[in-house]
């Protein structure tokens, strides 16, 4: 699925009473959200024995997905243009790939 389509179609379910501050407000609460859950799995995973649980952490990374669509959406942006401008911010902090030296010293 490209990245468009699914912002289209994730955004069918967008509460449409929200105000434009309210989706962007709700977008980024929910990525906060969502990844506090995500990293929940996780935790349990490595500090109290459970075993990962991938389908949930699956769920969640696609409820952070909703929500980054959203945000998007109430920037008026495309899924596309946020994940090609933060490939570019890769390509411009790592065009060799990740490297150490140029974390510590990164753009």
């Amino acid at each position: 699925m490209e990245a468009n389509e699914y912002q289209k179609l994730a955004m069918r379910t967008l509460n449409p009473t929200l105000g434009e501050k309210e989706v962007l407000i709700n977008a980024v609460m929910g990525l906060c959200g969502e990844s506090g859950e995500a990293i929940d799995l996780v935790k349990k995973h490595l500090f109290q024995g459970h075993e990962l649980d991938r389908e949930g952490l699956i769920k969640e990374l696609g409820d952070v997905a909703w929500y980054l669509a959203e945000a998007s959406t109430a920037l008026g942006v495309s899924l596309s243009e946020v994940l090609e401008g933060n490939i570019k911010k890769l390509e411009s902090r790592y065009p060799h790939g990740f490297d150490s030296a140029d974390s510590i010293h990164r753009k």
